[in-house]
């Protein structure tokens, strides 16, 4: 099997597994999902910072940057790395975390479709799809969480400074 008849199974499968929804009196489950196109996911996320409830991540546009911070229950830490689109819908963060307690590399991908105008997205590879944006942005919508100002480098960057002192004063220097 080509790696192209690969890829089609595969756009197909995740197709049918998007939910069929009502967006008013029009109902969108009779337009085939779409995934978004590498530009469409470049433009969402080029120097904008996703912010989450523990933190948040800024993707860069100059080199394709990724930086995040994050706080999850007192455990703070922090990642660089690189962020990436493809023509199939998807994002990816592929980034070294840093904590206390040492680092380790991460790639964290989601997936993009999109019915008429509402976009959906999951985390990659089996997460729940779920409205992204509706055909007209909700407050509630994930996607009013990109906002266009980096909130996390410097975060991030007193962090980086923070764990690297632990670990001199940790090595006797």
């Amino acid at each position: 099997m080509s790696i192209g008849s690969r890829l089609y199974g595969a756009a197909l499968a995740l197709s049918l597994c998007l939910p069929v929804v009502a967006n008013g009196a029009e109902a969108v489950g009779k337009k085939a999902p779409a995934p978004l196109s590498a530009y469409e996911l470049y433009r969402m996320y080029s120097d904008r910072t996703w912010t989450w409830g523990t933190g948040g991540g800024y993707f860069f546009d100059e080199g394709r940057r990724f930086v995040a911070w994050t706080n999850d229950k007192g455990k703070q830490s922090f990642a660089e790395g690189r962020w990436v689109v493809d023509d199939f819908g998807q994002l990816c963060m592929r980034a070294t975390w840093t904590n206390a307690e040492g680092a380790g590399r991460a790639s964290t991908c989601f997936g993009h479709q999109k019915i008429g105008k509402v976009i959906y997205q999951r985390r990659q590879p089996d997460g729940n799809w779920y409205v992204f944006r509706h055909a007209t942005a909700l407050d509630g919508d994930e996607f009013r969480k990109l906002i266009p100002v980096d909130t996390v480098s410097a975060k991030a960057r007193e962090l980086k400074q923070v764990l690297l002192s632990q670990e001199a004063a940790r090595k006797g220097g």
